[in-house]
């Protein structure tokens, strides 16, 4: 999803010199985008192990950048610390939404930016939610991350204090060898599966996992047995 970061660096027109956050961070897609723009980054997760992913690919591309565990809903740095701040498929899962929001806009200088890709709910990251939540249903009271990718769910979360908000939509391909291998790489990797996977017995792994490769089937649009779904996000730009 390295692309997706690219993109993001260039909407919020990340500038060489700038102080710049990258939240919920993973292994760093946004943060090295940040870094090849000669922006002073800082890079975020409150998972040790994925910033140390990210560690090792920007010492391999020889970035300069600042590693730091910290939680989205309490990033530990003073008001005003950043120009930018910027998250890929990360924030939106924050369990507290308000909260993470509000942490955004804080440590942001005024007049700086916030930049955000989210998955849409309509897109196929949504659909795939909603069979994950037929196994796995969430917690009471907690919202569903997707609200990160509807203009409405934005504008309750930043519009009353956001100076300019602009949404893009745009598209990610996921390209893998099958849908198979589609359902290990999530199974293996990626948070909302990992935890559906882990808290099912036999039977209902095997069901969520036909489940998913029926809808994975169903999105493909490679043609062949190889795998290959456009999925929809939004890319925001939130000057603060």
């Amino acid at each position: 999803m390295q692309i997706v970061g690219e993109s993001l660096c260039e909407a919020a027109e990340v500038l060489a010199g700038e102080t710049v956050l990258d939240v919920a961070a993973g292994n760093g897609n946004t943060s090295l985008a940040a870094a090849r723009r000669f922006a002073d980054v800082t890079s975020t997760d409150y998972v040790p192990a994925l910033l140390e992913q990210g560690r090792v690919r920007a010492d391999a591309d020889r970035l300069p950048i600042m590693f730091r565990v910290a939680d989205a809903e309490n990033l530990p740095f003073p008001d005003g610390s950043f120009d930018v701040a910027l998250s890929s498929f990360g924030v939106m899962f924050a369990p507290n939404q308000p909260r993470a929001a509000t942490e955004l806009r804080r440590v942001v200088k005024p007049g700086g930016r916030i930049g955000l890709a989210n998955w849409t709910p309509d897109g196929f990251v949504g659909k795939m939610f909603r069979v994950v939540g037929r196994f796995a249903p969430p917690a009471p009271g907690v919202s569903s991350p997707l609200t990160w990718g509807t203009e409405a769910g934005l504008k309750d979360l930043f519009g009353a204090r956001a100076a300019d908000m602009r949404i893009e939509r745009k598209r990610y391909v996921f390209r893998y060898l099958s849908p198979e291998h589609f359902v290990y790489v999530f199974r293996t990797y990626f948070g909302p599966t990992y935890k559906a996977f882990a808290a099912l017995d036999d039977d209902g792994r095997r069901e969520f996992n036909g489940a998913l490769i029926d809808l994975l089937k169903s999105e493909n649009r490679s043609g062949g047995p190889t795998l290959v779904i456009p999925a929809e996000y939004i890319e925001v730009v939130i000057t603060a």
